[in-house]
């Protein structure tokens, strides 16, 4: 058991379950805006705290591994940025692109990067590792759309595309979560298990 490890698997678990409640629509109809807010901000920062324990747990030797976090941990902090400012319904349309767009932007450009780094660290490995960041990388894809999708257009002060933008969330949470569930799982293994 590694108990570091299975609780950021946990962390990451919760995190991405908030960000997939969210983003369901059903949600957004049974609950008012703010809750909605509130619920991506708690998921950002259990995404911030389970990345800032792998970058803790991570060996500066291990190179791809240690920039794979320094760059996700970046982007959580992004998305801290991005889900607080959200829940503010005062803001002009050019504010929210600055203050809600950009730093989702950046949050999901960090994503995408320390996915392909963590990518690169475990290419020639087999087993977890390689599956966790497959579906840690296609979870960052997901939430790049997902970004691009929600910009807001000046002339309307909508979003691009809302549908899209919570397809692409929600599909992006579901592809962390179930990376993290995998996380959880290796770290309750035995040791001798988990090298096998």
């Amino acid at each position: 058991m590694k108990p570091r490890l299975w609780w950021i698997g946990v962390l990451f678990m919760v995190g991405s379950t908030a960000f997939a409640l969210g983003s369901a629509p059903l949600y957004a109809e049974l609950v008012e805006p703010a809750v909605v807010g509130v619920t991506f901000f708690v998921g950002s920062i259990f995404f911030t705290t389970a990345s800032l324990l792998q970058l803790k747990q991570t060996p500066r030797l291990d190179r791809l591994d240690w920039w794979a976090c320094v760059v996700q941990f970046a982007g959580t902090l992004f998305f801290n940025v991005t889900t607080f400012s959200g829940m503010n319904d005062a803001l002009s349309t050019a504010q929210e692109d600055i203050r809600v767009w950009a730093p989702d932007a950046f949050g999901s450009a960090c994503f995408l990067v320390a996915s392909g780094l963590a990518l690169a660290a475990v290419w020639g490995r087999r087993g977890p590792d390689r599956r966790i960041a497959w579906l840690n990388m296609l979870g960052s894809v997901f939430f790049g759309i997902a970004a691009v999708t929600s910009w807001v257009v000046p002339d309307t002060g909508e979003l691009l595309n809302t549908e899209a933008t919570n397809a692409f969330t929600f599909l992006g949470a579901v592809c962390f979560f179930a990376g993290a569930w995998l996380m959880s799982r290796q770290a309750a293994e035995p040791a001798a298990a988990v090298a096998g």
